[in-house]
C-alpha cells in the first residue's frame, strides 16, 4: 500500500513536471518560432527570435549608445529616441518585428491599419500593467471593457469643457508664480539664462495639484517626487531588461525601492481622498477640481444604481486614478510646454508671430479660456510640436485574438505598435519637410493637415485617445500666452539638444534659454 502511494505521488510531480517544462518550453521557444514563421511568411522582417532575450539587449546597448552623445537640431531625433526601431525601419520597411523576450511586437506604419488599430478597441487592447509595471499606475489609461466604460463614464464630468473654465484660474495661478520668480531673476541682470525644465515641471505640478486637489504644489511635490523615481525604474527595469516570470518579487534593492515608493504614494492620496470624504461629510466640501468632480460623479453613479454591487469605483480605484491625473496632468503639459519653448527659442519669426496673436487677443490682461480658444497661431505652434515631439513616442496594443489586420494575419498574443514619432515624422506621409518646424501645416486644421488619414495622434484616437487633452491644451496656451506677454527668448549657446525617452519625451540635460524682459 506504502509502495504504491509512493508510486503514485511520484507519478503525480512528474507529471507536474513535465507540464510545467512544456509549458515553459513553449512559452520560450515553440511558440515564438511558430509565430515568427507565421509574420515572415506575410513580408514582416526583423530579426529572428533569440532564446528568451529577444531584442531586449540590443535595443539596450542601443539606447545606451545613442544617449552617449547629443544631435543636432536637423537631425531626426527618432535615431536618439527610438534607435532600435530607426535602424529596423532603415532595414526592413515599415512593417516590421522586434522580440521584447518571447513576445513578438508588429510595428505598423500604414494609416489605414493604424485607423483600424485606433477604432477597434475590442481587437486591440490596453496592455493590461503586470507585475512591476502594474506597480507605476492603473486605472482608466490601462483598464478594458466593462471596467473602461464604468470608469470613462465616471471620470468623464471632470473633463467637459465647462469644467476647463473653471480651471482656467488655476493655471493661470501657477503661471503667474513661476513667471513673477522669472521677472526677478531678470530684472537683477536684465537678461539671464534660464533652465526652463525644471520651472516647466514645478509649475505644471503646481497646475494639477491645484485642478485636481485644490492644493499647492507643497502638498504634492513630495508624490511628484516619488512618482519621477518610479517612473525611471519602471523604465529601466521594464522596458529595459529581459521580462520573465515572477521578476516581481526578487528582493532585490530597486524591486523593494518600487514597492516601498508605490505603497508611500498610495497612502499619501489616500489621506487626500479621506480628508476630502470628511469635508464632503461636513458639507464644505470644494467640488470644482477634479477631485471633487470624480468624487461627486462617483458617488451619484453608486446612489443611482444603488442594488448593483458592480457600480461606482472603489477607494482603490479612485487612488489609481488619481495618480494618472498627478503623472500623466504633470508630465504631457510640461513636455509639451519644454519643446515649444526650444522650438519657439529656435525659430524667432514663429515665437514673433505667436506674441503679436497674444498681445492683440490680450494686450496685459489675463488671458480668458473664450480668447485661448481663439488663439490661432499659438495652436498651429502647438500641433507642429506635438508632431515634432510627442509625448510618448509609441502606443502599444495586444492582440487578444486571431484577427486580421488590413492584408496581415496577426495570432493572438502578439502586440502591435504604433510608433508615433515614427509616423510622424515620415517623410512619404508628411512631404520631404516632414523634420522641419513649420506650422503653418496645420493652418486649416489637423484635419486638411493629415488630408484624414491616420498620420497625426499624439494623444492616441479613436474612443480611447487621452481624455486630458483639452486639459493640457488649455493650460499649455495659457502659460505661452503670459511667456509671450512678458519675455522675449532665444536658445543659449550651452543648450545640448538631447531628446531622450523616459515615459515621456524629455530633453535630458535641461532647456536652457536666454530670456529679457518684453520692452513695452
Amino acid at each position: 500500500m506504502e509502495a504504491s502511494m509512493v508510486s503514485i505521488a511520484v507519478s503525480v510531480v512528474l507529471a507536474a513536471i513535465l507540464t510545467w517544462s512544456w509549458r515553459v518550453l513553449n512559452w520560450v521557444w515553440l511558440k515564438p518560432k511558430k509565430i515568427e514563421r507565421q509574420l515572415r511568411q506575410q513580408g514582416i522582417g526583423g530579426n529572428s527570435y533569440r532564446l528568451l532575450v529577444g531584442d531586449v539587449k540590443e535595443m539596450s546597448f542601443m539606447s545606451k549608445q545613442s544617449k552617449s552623445k547629443p544631435i543636432d537640431f536637423s537631425d531626426d531625433i527618432s535615431n536618439r529616441v527610438m534607435p532600435f526601431q530607426s535602424r529596423l525601419l532603415k532595414q526592413y520597411g515599415k512593417s516590421f518585428l522586434i522580440w521584447f523576450g518571447p513576445t513578438p511586437r508588429v510595428i505598423i506604419m500604414n494609416p489605414e491599419q493604424i485607423k483600424e488599430v485606433l477604432m477597434r478597441t475590442s481587437d486591440f487592447q490596453k496592455m493590461a500593467p503586470k507585475g512591476l509595471l502594474g506597480l507605476f499606475f492603473v486605472g482608466l489609461a490601462t483598464l478594458e471593457g466593462e471596467n473602461w466604460i464604468k470608469h470613462r463614464k465616471i471620470i468623464n464630468p471632470a473633463f467637459h469643457q465647462e469644467k476647463l473654465k473653471f480651471m482656467v484660474p488655476a493655471f493661470h495661478q501657477s503661471g503667474s508664480d513661476m513667471i513673477n520668480e522669472w521677472e526677478t531673476t531678470v530684472s537683477e541682470n536684465g537678461c539671464c539664462e534660464l533652465d526652463v525644465w525644471p520651472h516647466l515641471q514645478n509649475m505644471t505640478g503646481d497646475a494639477i495639484s491645484r485642478t485636481a486637489f485644490g492644493s499647492s504644489f507643497v502638498e504634492g511635490k513630495r508624490i511628484f517626487h516619488l512618482l519621477r523615481e518610479l517612473a525611471e525604474l519602471t523604465v529601466y527595469h521594464v522596458f529595459q531588461s529581459v521580462p520573465f516570470p515572477g521578476r516581481s518579487f526578487l528582493p532585490t534593492k530597486a524591486i523593494r525601492r518600487m514597492k516601498e515608493i508605490k505603497k508611500d504614494i498610495d497612502v499619501s492620496i489616500k489621506n487626500i481622498i479621506n480628508k476630502r470624504e470628511n469635508a464632503m461629510k461636513a458639507g464644505n466640501a470644494a467640488n470644482n477640481d477634479l477631485l471633487g468632480i470624480l468624487m461627486e460623479s462617483n458617488l451619484r453613479e453608486i446612489q443611482e444604481h444603488e442594488k448593483n454591487k458592480d457600480v461606482g469605483m472603489s477607494i482603490k480605484d479612485v487612488i489609481e486614478e488619481c495618480k494618472l491625473f498627478y503623472f500623466a496632468g504633470q508630465e504631457t503639459t510640461s513636455v509639451l510646454l519644454v519643446w515649444t519653448l526650444i522650438l519657439l527659442s529656435k525659430h524667432l519669426d514663429w515665437q514673433a508671430r505667436a506674441r503679436e496673436e497674444v498681445l492683440q487677443l490680450f494686450g496685459n490682461s489675463t488671458p480668458d479660456f473664450d480668447g485661448l480658444n481663439h488663439l490661432k497661431v499659438v495652436t498651429m505652434i502647438l500641433y507642429e510640436v506635438l508632431r515634432l515631439y510627442p509625448p510618448a513616442a509609441n502606443l502599444v496594443r495586444n492582440v487578444v485574438k486571431d484577427t486580421r489586420l488590413g492584408n496581415l494575419s496577426l495570432p493572438a498574443g502578439t502586440h502591435i505598435s504604433l510608433p508615433i514619432l515614427l509616423v510622424h515624422h515620415d517623410k512619404d506621409l508628411w512631404g520631404d519637410d516632414a523634420l522641419d518646424f513649420k506650422p503653418e501645416r496645420f493652418s486649416e486644421g489637423i484635419s486638411k493637415a493629415t488630408t484624414n488619414r491616420a498620420i497625426y495622434f499624439p494623444f492616441g484616437g479613436g474612443p480611447r485617445i487621452c481624455i486630458g487633452q483639452n486639459f493640457s491644451l488649455v493650460e499649455a496656451k495659457m502659460v505661452l500666452a503670459m511667456i509671450l506677454q512678458r519675455f522675449t527668448f532665444d536658445l543659449s549657446p550651452t543648450y545640448v539638444h538631447a531628446p531622450l525617452s523616459m515615459m515621456t519625451v524629455i530633453p535630458e540635460y535641461g532647456a536652457q534659454i536666454n530670456i529679457r524682459k518684453l520692452e513695452t
